[in-house]
């Protein structure tokens, strides 16, 4: 099992340049290589391996450029890109796609890429990371390496991987690191979460253990509201695709909020899983459901711009880790059906003729049942999504009650690591 760790890289103008360049050089190296590829592909009509693209381009002056592993490295992932496409294109062929997939086109000219480093090449002298050059960079600069500092959270001998990621106009250095399973508990089948995700309630949940949460949203649309005027003000008068420094930093602190608030929202689900042994996370999604939405330029803006999907990414990641089973279901009439009147749920595009629903929503954040019962509407709809998987996976919902969806608890991204301290600090 491997981990990654990224650290914002800060070190004199000398080391900034020196990295600047080799990710521009594997920029240019990408390039040659998806132009040979493209080329065998659309002349030949074949795919050429790693060896065979390692030994067309390794007297390429690009290739020279950059220390021979991590000019490989580069390479590398152009036939991994390439070998994607084939296994996408043959999907196709044979129905499972609907959409007909694109070889890997050229990367912007005079752009910046990864440039991985295999650990076996990176050496540790004095608390500080030593990273080889190559001959030819010695040849034309008269340097041979760059030193940068290593972390004192990590093992130098369990790093597998360093990679440069440049991302607007700032340096990341990611560690890949092999880590040991962690401590995953009892986590029972049958207990289960059931997850609807949204707005000002990021995720409503709702468990057969007789609990229910709410995280709270408001932050991360508070964050992306104030990047949008940000945005607006400084490209006022100017062409629509106007980029600055300006706009990169302020895009880039942006970016590291919206991450900072899906690490933490996900810990949280999986620390609040594994104290109450479920074992089943159940996340309310429908795919494509962002694509040519149209409900207003300000509730666009906020629904299409909040990183739900990276979300629930990081906490089917996260559940994988810890073994707990995480199943992605369609949401469809799980807002409108009542579940304390246990109606009918059916799939997009299937609803019976006459099919209506026992209760409604009579207000923002209330359910009324047939019965008159008011309970929390989006307790009501993650309750539904629980209930689209309960037979398959046999699934007990006893405990799912009027008490259970009127009153959840409201945890704030802020807080949420107070309750779970211990757990999140190898992971912040």
């Amino acid at each position: 099992m491997y981990g990654c760790q990224q650290h914002l890289v800060k070190s004199s103008p000398e080391v900034m340049a020196t990295i600047e360049y080799l990710c521009t050089e594997a920029n240019k190296l990408t390039n040659c290589g998806i132009y040979y590829c493209r080329q065998m592909l659309f002349k030949a009509g074949r795919f050429l391996s790693k060896a065979e693209l390692d030994f067309e381009l390794k007297s390429n002056p690009h290739f020279k450029a950059m220390r021979s592993a991590c000019a490989q490295q580069t390479l590398h992932s152009v036939i991994e890109s390439f070998n994607s496409y084939a296994r996408l294109a043959k999907m196709f062929k044979s129905g499972e796609l609907t959409q007909k997939p694109k070889p890997p086109k050229y990367r912007k000219k005079d752009g910046l890429t990864v440039v991985s480093y295999p650990a076996r090449w990176v050496k540790l002298v004095d608390g500080m990371l030593k990273f080889p050059l190559g001959k030819q960079v010695k040849i034309w600069f008269g340097i041979d390496h760059f030193l940068l500092p290593m972390p004192n959270n990590l093992d130098f001998n369990q790093i597998k991987e360093y990679r440069f990621v440049p991302r607007n106009n700032c340096f990341y250095l990611e560690f890949v690191y092999e880590q040991s399973k962690p401590e995953t508990g009892n986590p029972i089948a049958e207990n289960v979460l059931g997850i609807d995700p949204g707005l000002s309630n990021w995720l409503t949940c709702v468990s057969n253990v007789g609990k229910a949460f709410i995280v709270d949203g408001k932050k991360v649309k508070s964050q992306n509201q104030w990047y949008n005027k940000q945005l607006a003000q400084i490209k006022s008068g100017k062409s629509a695709d106007y980029w600055d420094d300006n706009l990169a930093a302020i895009t880039e602190k942006r970016n590291r909020q919206m991450r900072d608030n899906v690490n933490k929202a996900a810990r949280f689900v999986i620390n609040w899983c594994i104290e109450h042994q479920v074992g089943t996370v159940v996340f309310g999604w429908n795919q494509r459901q962002k694509d040519s939405i149209n409900i207003g330029k300000k509730n666009n803006q906020q629904f299409v711009q909040i990183p739900t999907a990276k979300l629930k990414t990081r906490i089917a990641e996260l559940s994988e880790q810890y073994g707990i089973k995480f199943v992605e279901t369609e949401e469809s009439y799980t807002s409108k059906a009542s579940f304390l009147d246990d109606d009918f749920l059916p799939t997009f595009g299937e609803k019976p003729e006459r099919w209506k629903a026992s209760g409604k929503r009579v207000n923002r954040g209330l359910y009324h049942s047939a019965k008159g019962q008011v309970i929390n509407a989006d307790c009501n709809g993650a309750a539904n999504i629980i209930k689209k998987v309960a037979t398959q996976l046999s699934m007990d919902l006893a405990k799912v009650g009027r008490g259970v969806l009127m009153l959840p608890q409201r945890y704030k991204l802020d807080c949420l690591t107070k309750k779970y301290r211990k757990q999140c600090v190898a992971w912040q």
